[in-house]
């Protein structure tokens, strides 16, 4: 193979093949994936999740992860806050002419790694290379399928008192990739990027109380908690003293003109459980390296129908609306 990609390897012919048979196939190979059919037929259930992401983080590589990594995670993700048990995936790659072969190559162990490592097959994908210029090195979008083992999560199930928890610090990963973008020192500041699917079945294992999960990626945990109380007749109150944020992610948040709470994370887990099971939960999530830094933020609260409010640090309390527009982006 060349040591950087053509247009070639998007053509179909033999340069496509020899991308396949000796990049791809022995990265993911499984009895679905290698029939090489244009769908692969897999095993069933009685319910199925089903979701698909697109990832155009820039840089590609950055602390913490990198694009392979990012797009098995945050599929995986998707499915688990959704109460599955994630399966499958596909995986289509959209690459630029030009890129190194072995930057493709370090992107593929990644994803077989995540794989691997989660009990996860990629049973089908797709290749397309597009001229120098046409795109940004590699973009990739994958499609998950998961089983349901815990349905009806939903932001429609809040009660007034219910705890809202968040696994970890807040704000890691878009800082991360920022400081990575700009070619500022990064010092200990790393991505948060993780898959969430066992933090999630160890929360759902303790509590029946348990009313929605989500990943708060783009916009960050402000937005998400707007999206879990707009247009409804409850509210949130955090406490923002008891938000977990890295005494550096906060001071280069300060640099940047960002705001922790709405940067994107892709390793962190929201939950909202009832109070009574708020310990429970806290205490499953620490016994997992994603939930060390487990806290309880907030409350579900009659009061602020459909706002966010936060419990600021001076005492006062003020509304934290969902993200206008892009403070980040290409983040993931």
């Amino acid at each position: 193979m060349d040591e950087i990609i053509t247009l070639d390897y998007g053509s179909g012919g033999k340069k496509t093949a020899r991308l396949i048979d000796e990049l791809l196939l022995p990265a993911f190979s499984n009895p679905a994936l290698d029939a090489l059919g244009d769908g692969a037929l897999i095993r069933g259930a009685e319910q199925l999740a089903f979701s698909t992401d697109s990832f155009v983080v820039d840089p590609i590589f950055f602390p913490g992860g990198d694009i392979g990594k990012l797009a098995v995670c945050g599929t995986v993700n998707d499915l688990a806050v959704c109460g599955a048990e994630p399966k499958y995936l596909s995986c289509a790659f959209i690459i630029e002419e030009g890129l190194a072969l072995s930057d493709l190559r370090r992107i593929v162990d990644s994803i077989r790694t995540q794989c691997e490592a989660l009990g996860v097959a990629v049973v089908t994908g797709d290749t397309k290379v597009v001229e120098k210029g046409r795109g940004d090195k590699i973009y990739i979008n994958t499609a998950g399928i998961g089983f349901v083992k815990h349905p009806g999560l939903s932001p429609k199930n809040l009660q007034a008192g219910d705890a809202v928890i968040v696994s970890g610090t807040v704000g890691d990963h878009g800082t991360a990739v920022m400081l990575a973008r700009s070619g500022m020192m990064q010092g200990d500041i790393s991505s948060d990027c993780a898959a969430l699917s066992p933090l999630c079945a160890a929360v759902l294992a303790v509590s029946d109380g348990v009313r929605v999960l989500r990943d708060p990626t783009r916009g960050g945990v402000a937005t998400t908690l707007n999206e879990f109380v707009e247009g409804s007749s409850l509210g949130i109150v955090i406490d923002e003293a008891a938000v977990p944020v890295r005494p550096q992610v906060r001071s280069a948040c300060d640099l940047l003109g960002l705001d922790p709470l709405y940067c994107a994370n892709e390793g962190k887990l929201l939950a909202v459980v009832a109070a009574e099971d708020a310990d429970k939960v806290l205490a499953a999530m620490r016994e997992s390296a994603e939930g060390q830094d487990a806290a309880v933020i907030g409350r579900v609260t009659a009061d602020y129908p459909g706002k966010l409010v936060m419990q600021t640090a001076f005492g006062g309390r003020r509304i934290l609306q969902k993200l206008p527009g892009a403070q980040l982006p290409r983040i993931c």
